[in-house]
């Protein structure tokens, strides 16, 4: 190359350089427990992150059945057991994704690695898969709030890993995902118009929209359903967060009455929902003490 053009060259990199973002930290699975998935143009990369907090399952109330059966799935998962992947569905603010997250705080010391793929990135993850297989941990992939408007790519990213290769996905790599939606797609009246009954009439015979639309979400093994809470149990929620946030004496004949206004004007009953009243109850007792 000729020294002139080389200098001219080493001249432009050193302006362009402060420009340029810093590079990405390397994931080192022996230090770090979480990591996002981005796609790019090349393929994709492992971001490292933090835990979030320091939720644990026990901060989770009403949904012990769920718990139980997530957190002996997971552990069978981490011990070479045989595992199902999982999707944890229903209303909104009951405490899907809030599993997820305890659940890698309470078992990240016995090995679990969690990575959080979002929906635009789903066309990646038959890569990241792979990536995974010969790795000596053992990971969690988890979709949050996924759902699918149709046969685009991301839907057969994830139908192909679940259970459509040939190689499969490896034995060190579970799917986790949450949903509003049970069958993570929506779902329309005229899907039901090719549906049939036997001639003798005690078989009922699906069209073909519908199972498409099932078949996805019939590739997880383990339902775990999420259901608006009761008042009682919305009210236990509460005094839980109260008391975890502030003193136990917050929780006073005058808390059910405002927990109670407090949903009414949100428009339901759920574990979000609970979190953000003791967040407001207990700000508003710390500030009044301080005037």
């Amino acid at each position: 190359m000729d020294t002139q053009l080389a200098q001219r060259l080493l001249a432009l990199l050193d302006r362009v350089e402060p420009w340029l973002p810093e590079p990405r930290p390397v994931v080192d699975w022996s230090r770090d427990v979480a990591a996002l998935w981005q796609r790019h143009a090349l393929g994709g990369q492992l971001v490292p992150v933090p835990p979030r907090d320091a939720l644990s399952l026990d901060d989770l109330v009403g949904v012990e059945r769920q718990k139980r059966e997530l957190l002996a799935n997971t552990r069978a998962f981490l011990r070479g057991l045989p595992a199902n992947h999982a999707l944890l569905w229903g209303s909104r603010g009951s405490g899907k994704s809030s599993m997820v997250r305890a659940l890698l705080n309470t078992l990240a010391d016995e090995g679990l690695r969690l990575i959080q793929v979002d929906r635009h990135d789903l066309a990646g993850l038959p890569l990241l898969v792979e990536q995974l297989r010969h790795e000596p941990a053992r990971f969690v992939v988890y979709c949050d709030d996924l759902s699918f408007e149709g046969s685009d790519d991301a839907y057969k990213a994830l139908k192909s890993v679940l259970d459509g290769t040939l190689t499969g996905p490896p034995e060190n790599v579970l799917i986790y995902a949450t949903s509003n939606r049970r069958h993570l797609m929506p779902e329309h009246m005229s899907d039901n118009q090719q549906s049939h009954l036997t001639p003798d009439g005690e078989e009922l015979h699906h069209g073909d929209a519908v199972e498409e639309k099932i078949s996805l979400s019939d590739r997880f093994g383990l339902w775990l359903a999420f259901h608006p809470f009761n008042r009682e149990t919305y009210l236990d929620t509460c005094r839980h967060w109260v008391e975890r946030l502030g003193q136990p004496q917050d929780w006073d004949e005058e808390a059910p009455v405002a927990a109670t206004r407090f949903a009414t004007m949100r428009g339901g009953r759920s574990g979000r929902c609970a979190y953000q009243f003791a967040l407001d109850w207990v700000g508003a007792r710390r500030l009044a003490e301080q005037a």
